[in-house]
């Protein structure tokens, strides 16, 4: 078996031009023979189809996309047989997000909260179907010609309804630094808040241009995540309403306790930003935010377990040492 290329034939795909390369696959656009209709196959280079893990997150990828249905979602097909590994999925004519942002930055409020408003609606149909994305981004929404979006690859997302991925060794810290929401640099799995915040960042970066927290590495961005505030969006663009500022720090608050409680919370502040109330900012003033990977707190535990069991084997002994000695027992005999 070998790398396939444009030209060939992948079962019932042939394959007539290289749309994109990623660290991990290609995209290619095929014809399906079965129906004429032009499709996109993602086909994982030869070297992941032996990993386990990406085999069974690949997987994954694939049956979480064929159950959903949604329009601002892109849609994943059945092929009739497989004789390799890859993804058919809907054929879009599009640009990525992160293109139009380079072309202008900052992007016009009523586009961006237009993209902002479809990215809430298929996280509120997403959520309700126990899927968290995990790894929203503008590299992961396709913008279409008429200005409707396509979310894409979830390839990281977490299905609720699945067995969970434990193969030792495999990073709970998974996402893009940039879009990451604090709890995902603490190593925790994220929840609905996860994607709210990714959205807030996205939404935060269309209107300014710039993302709310800098650094010079991974790491530095990272701990600024966890630790400091994020600069107001109004610092950098003075046109921005204190309303639609309210709904960006509200989505990226540290803490996901403060943040919105689901995507439709959000959807419904950013379909009429007039409706909110900003708040103050020491209303929003928060101090640093520790999470605790879950691997740390399972092992303090286990060392607290064995701290109580060693003390109380110790106490134990001393107790044996110092115990008095039985007393003798008489027997008086009655002749």
């Amino acid at each position: 078996m070998r790398e396939v290329i444009v030209g060939d034939h992948l079962d019932q795909y042939d394959l007539t031009e290289l749309l994109a390369r990623s660290g991990m696959a290609s995209i290619f656009k095929a014809i399906d023979r079965e129906s004429g209709q032009a499709v996109a196959l993602k086909v994982p280079y030869m070297q992941f189809e032996a990993d386990v893990v990406f085999h069974e997150r690949f997987e994954r990828e694939e049956r979480i996309g064929q159950r959903l249905e949604h329009p601002y979602i892109i849609k994943v097909f059945t092929p009739k047989e497989k004789s390799r590994m890859y993804i058919a999925m809907e054929f879009a004519e599009g640009r990525s997000l992160r293109a139009i942002m380079n072309d202008k930055r900052p992007m016009p409020t009523d586009q961006a909260l237009d993209i902002a408003r479809q990215l809430c609606e298929a996280l509120v149909y997403l959520h309700g179907q126990g899927i968290v994305h995990r790894d929203l981004k503008p590299e992961n929404i396709l913008i279409l010609p008429d200005g409707h979006i396509k979310l894409l690859d979830f390839g990281i997302a977490l299905d609720e309804a699945a067995r969970r991925l434990t193969w030792f060794g495999l990073s709970s810290t998974i996402g893009t630094p940039d879009y990451m929401a604090p709890e995902q640099v603490g190593g925790r799995r994220g929840d609905v808040r996860t994607d709210v915040y990714a959205v807030g960042t996205i939404l935060y970066e269309m209107l300014t241009g710039e993302l709310p927290y800098s650094g010079t590495n991974a790491h530095s961005l990272m701990r600024s995540k966890q630790n400091d505030d994020p600069r107001p969006p109004r610092q950098l663009v003075a046109s921005i309403s204190p309303e639609i500022e309210e709904i960006i720090l509200h989505a990226i608050e540290r803490s996901p306790r403060y943040r919105y409680d689901s995507a439709k919370d959000m959807l419904d502040e950013v379909r009429d930003p007039s409706k909110v109330k900003p708040r103050s900012e020491e209303q929003r003033t928060r101090g640093p935010v520790i999470f605790i990977p879950r691997k740390k707190i399972l092992l303090g535990a286990l060392l607290a377990v064995l701290a109580v069991l060693i003390l109380l084997t110790w106490m134990s002994s001393k107790k044996s040492k110092y115990r008095s000695p039985a007393r003798p027992t008489y027997r008086t005999e009655v002749p």
